[in-house]
């Protein structure tokens, strides 16, 4: 509704209720006009009305839904069902063009607009969350590990003699395999045991470097967010590091934006020393749908060359869900869920001590880690060779999903490099334990409820050991390490 259309409805409804219902939706527009001009996540989240407002002004910019349109190519935003159309509010052409994820399509200025906006929304929450250095972003429709092979290949064009990549060990494989798929060899640095917490052992890194040469490495691939014991790698050191032999920097930051304190290593990383480009994944910080991630870094010219290096147009799906989610809770919103996660850290830590201590266990002492904690089962496996798994099943079975319990001694072949103590990060860890983690949206309640189930889980194995039995065969369960996946 136009001025013009308002006028015309003055003939058919009375005019004082036509002035106020065009009042009504200037309040809509207003909203989309600050954001069109400032590029930055509203302060306040918006209700859903302007919300759909927006996408469908959005999508009624695209030619597929132009009135008049007559498309003749193959790609011409086409769908046949009209719950896809919808699902997807219409917006059929996706981001990017053959050349540039982050470039402008001619027949698709809604959905281009989008695009910009998104990457301009998120660059904005980034800052937010700490890093307010950061010159560019982009979201690209792949998740983390995915995203990192991208940003790897992209540095074989600048490097093109380098054929390796100093990693120091995280028992997680997608960030395993992205340097194997973009066709690198892994460097793996094991860490060093200080206490409970596993750390970088800096010293190694940079004897590896010379060890190899400089100019045959590739990058450091270093990581903030990660399972206790380990903890985030000391990200001023190694970025001095790659400063001093220029040598690329690449930080898997897979749900590190929900952390102050994993976003503060990334920011002083930078302004010491040198990092190239960070990683983040979508559906771990920003509560959305698997399946997209964010490249973020300190030169507009790196993160534009990253963009570049995506082959074909890409699906806006990642972009619409992040928007949507962001412009609902606005930067306030987003604000209370960092520091509620904060809080719900804190509560679970003191339960899961307390419960830890009921058992002879303890809460390994991982200050270092701001998401993920772990309680020793260092006297349950003690208790039989198959107990720790098996409290993995029990958990798995009572519906607790996230938990990792890690036994010790576990082998793992991926892509035909073994690791020994998989899941622990280290080849001999001190301990069997349990790992469980402060997520952004999680609630007290979600606290409560693992620790009720944990603590039935642990008092089995007590009744057991009463009455001198093994532990119970595991039915028809499969053997779980992990209360759900092993890792993602």
């Amino acid at each position: 509704m136009n001025a013009e259309n308002f006028g015309a409805s003055e003939r058919l409804v009375n005019a004082a209720y036509v002035r106020q219902g065009a009042q009504g939706r200037r309040a809509h527009e207003l909203r989309l006009r600050a954001l069109l001009e400032q590029g930055k996540c509203p302060e306040d989240g918006w209700d859903e009305s302007t919300i759909e407002l927006f996408l469908h002004e959005l999508a009624i910019m695209d030619s597929n839904n132009f009135l008049s349109n007559c498309g003749v190519g193959e790609r011409e935003g086409r769908v046949a069902s009209g719950l896809v159309a919808r699902r997807h509010y219409r917006l059929i052409h996706g981001i990017g063009r053959s050349g540039d994820i982050s470039a402008v399509q001619p027949k698709a200025a809604g959905s281009s607009l989008l695009n910009k906006l998104t990457n301009s929304i998120v660059l904005d929450i980034i800052k937010l969350a700490g890093v307010q250095t950061v010159t560019n972003c982009f979201v690209v429709p792949m998740a983390t590990g995915m995203s990192l092979t991208l940003c790897f290949l992209t540095l074989r064009h600048k490097r093109p003699k380098a054929k390796y990549i100093i990693w120091p060990r995280i028992d997680q494989k997608s960030c395993f395999k992205s340097m194997i798929t973009a066709g690198f060899e892994p460097v793996m640095i094991e860490n060093v045991l200080e206490g409970d917490e596993l750390r970088t052992d800096v010293k190694a890194v940079e004897a590896k470097i010379q060890d190899l040469g400089a100019e045959n490495v590739l990058c450091v691939h270093s990581t903030t967010s990660c399972f206790a014991p380990r903890v985030p790698d000391r990200l001023e050191e190694l970025a001095v590091i790659c400063s001093n032999y220029d040598i690329p920097h690449i930080v898997n930051n897979a749900y590190g934006v929900q952390s102050s304190k994993c976003m503060h290593l990334i920011q002083q990383g930078a302004r010491v020393g040198r990092i190239d480009a960070f990683i983040q994944s979508l559906d771990k910080n920003f509560m959305v749908p698997v399946g997209g991630a964010v490249i973020a870094g300190f030169s507009d010219s790196f993160i534009q060359d990253i963009s570049k290096m995506y082959p074909g147009r890409a699906s806006a799906s990642p972009s619409l869900d992040v928007l949507i989610t962001l412009l609902s809770l606005g930067k306030s919103g987003y604000r209370q869920l960092l520091k509620e996660r904060k809080e719900i850290f804190s509560y679970l830590s003191s339960q899961l001590r307390k419960l830890a201590e009921v058992y002879n266990e303890r809460l390994l002492n991982t200050p270092h880690n701001p998401i993920s904690l772990a309680m020793s089962l260092e006297n349950l496996d003690k208790h039989s060779d198959m107990a720790v798994t098996q409290l993995g099943s029990m958990l798995f079975t009572r519906q607790v999903s996230g938990a990792r319990v890690v036994p010790l001694g576990s082998l793992q072949t991926v892509n035909n490099y073994t690791f020994k103590g998989f899941m622990s990060h280290t080849n001999n860890y001190h301990c069997a334990y349990l790992n469980a983690a402060s997520a952004i949206g999680m609630k007290k309640q979600d606290v409560d409820l693992f620790l009720k189930r944990l603590d039935k889980c642990m008092k089995t194995f007590r009744k057991e050991k009463s009455n001198g039995k093994d532990v119970p065969e595991m039915d028809n369960c499969t053997k779980h390490t992990s209360a759900g996946e092993t890792e993602d």
